[in-house]
């Protein structure tokens, strides 16, 4: 009984932690603070809880009178819809006027921000749980003190950290319930998680750069059953998705011109195959080939070119994922997917990178020297949007603070197994790599840049983080196809599933 006390102790030591840190960098500045007409993210969720509360939902998407769609239109799944409701309608109760259809527009003040920052927090609701449940109950890790531990170190993930409680948005929802899926599936409730995977997808569409493992794990683990089994499995599973999606969509699904110009929104082919400087393929091979100016009049080509080469690179990660069904290897192909749509597909934010962050903070208990070099790169990625943004000393901060903890929690496990003559220059890669992050941020906020190459700062970083994240994509793509399991910890729990056929076997005898 004691043990479990002190184990809640530190859980809400930890959560407060956490929140404080939070709420800390979200007395910062955020997306198009004090910049009319259009501000920024900031106002475009303040918009949607405008235009959810005020108008009927059959207009929420449309581009009507009273719903210009040039002006922050809605282009998200239903959830983030239903979501901007609920807070357009509590902020309604406690001033109209942050809502009020048109007059409400680029409303700025102390009080509404203080509202607004709140309900990021609430949302953490999803999210915080989420990983403490994952840690406690589908980790690799021994002991409760250490998983705790573990936990508060994927908490303190500052790109995550920045970019809601920042920048302003609400990734820790969708994020928060394809982590609720990914413990689920952890602890053989299939067809729960899939419920909460199919929840995250219509909260974010981003989130099919995880559909594919999901896929592939939840097929392999069918495949594996005998036929009977097997069978009603995969109708189970398939009959959960059918009724979720309508259940999310129901009010857009009783008129068609509607329901078509949902997905047309959610879906913007027409804003091109990347957006600012992001650092994947497509955008780093313009600095010699100009993509969007050899296929301005040809986008759907473009974009048929990107999908190709995404399914294509996918193939690997997910045939064995198939194959060799197992619930580390699932993690490690939902970080492969992640890179590889990130890299190749479509109309890619470099905000985009959150969602390969997910599943890296996860094996930092398995990888915490390369994990923890990862998810520093993918914050220093994002760093031209928080210097725009006068986020720069919380970016600064965060690193780290996350570096800290990390090094603390994992000490002895840094630089990871590598020993002898591997261990120094291993160490002075990482060095070198982190000393060029710094010094391309410093230079973007102490140098002005030459008057001919005006982006040339957020230019470099977009460079040097795709030259990070290529090598990234293939070091982990090697350790499932290659390695997956020599990593694992050596007394790990065995899969829920293994447990229960132990069990029913004794049983039997």
């Amino acid at each position: 009984m004691s043990t479990i006390f002190f184990i809640m102790i530190l859980v809400v030591f930890s959560t407060l932690f956490n929140i404080v840190v939070r709420w800390c960098v979200s007395l910062n500045p955020y997306s198009g603070y004090n910049v009319p007409p259009l501000h920024g993210d900031y106002e475009a969720q303040r918009h949607w809880m405008e235009v959810t509360y005020n108008l009927p939902v059959t207009e929420w998407y449309v581009n009507t009178s009273r719903n210009d769609l040039q002006y922050w239109g809605l282009d998200y799944p239903p959830l983030t819809a239903y979501h901007s409701w609920l807070c357009g309608a509590l902020a309604n109760k406690i001033n109209p006027l942050w809502v009020e259809l048109f007059t409400s527009r680029g409303h700025e003040s102390p009080e509404h921000k203080i509202f607004m920052r709140g309900t990021v927090l609430c949302a953490e609701l999803i999210y915080i749980p989420a990983v403490f449940a994952y840690f406690l109950y589908a980790s690799y890790t021994q002991g409760k003190e250490q998983k705790v531990l573990a936990a508060t170190c994927s908490l303190l993930y500052p790109g995550l950290i920045l970019i809601d409680h920042g920048h302003f948005q609400y990734n820790n929802v969708s994020l928060g319930f394809a982590l609720w899926a990914i413990l689920l599936l952890g602890k053989g409730w299939d067809v729960l998680g899939s419920v909460f995977f199919c929840l995250s997808l219509n909260y974010k569409q981003m989130e099919l750069y995880h559909a594919l493992p999901f896929f592939c794990y939840l097929f392999g683990a069918c495949v594996k059953l005998p036929i009977g089994k097997c069978i009603l499995k995969f109708l189970c599973l398939s009959m959960t998705v059918l009724v979720t999606f309508p259940l999310c969509w129901f009010p857009f699904l009783w008129n068609k011109d509607v329901l078509f110009q949902v997905i047309h929104r959610i879906f913007p082919f027409a804003r091109g195959v990347f957006e600012d400087k992001v650092s994947n393929f497509w955008c780093s091979i313009t600095v010699v080939i100009r993509l969007k100016e050899i296929f301005v009049d040809n986008v759907p080509q473009l974009a048929a070119i990107t999908l190709g080469t995404t399914l294509l690179a996918l193939v690997p990660s997910s045939l064995h994922l198939v194959i060799k069904t197992s619930f580390h290897n699932f993690k490690l192909a939902l970080l492969n997917s992640a890179l590889v749509f990130f890299l190749f597909s479509f109309q890619v934010h470099e905000k985009s990178i959150l969602l390969a962050a997910l599943p890296a903070c996860l094996l930092l208990e398995v990888e915490p020297f390369v994990c923890l070099w990862f998810l520093l790169s993918t914050t220093f990625s994002m760093f031209p949007l928080f210097h725009k943004e006068a986020l720069v000393l919380p970016c600064f901060v965060t690193q780290a603070l996350f570096l800290l903890v990390v090094c603390t929690v994992y000490r002895g496990e840094i630089p990871g197994k590598l020993t002898g003559k591997l261990r120094v220059p291993i160490l002075l890669v990482f060095i070198i790599s982190m000393t060029g992050f710094i010094a391309l941020c410093l230079c973007s906020v102490f140098r002005e840049p030459p008057q001919r190459y005006p982006d040339l700062w957020p230019r470099l970083v977009s460079l040097y983080s795709f030259g990070h994240f290529a090598l990234f994509t293939m070091y982990f793509h090697y350790q499932q196809l290659w390695n997956s399991e020599d990593r694992l910890p050596k007394h790990r729990p065995p899969p829920p599933e293994r447990k229960s056929r132990k069990a029913k076997a004794k049983k039997e005898l």
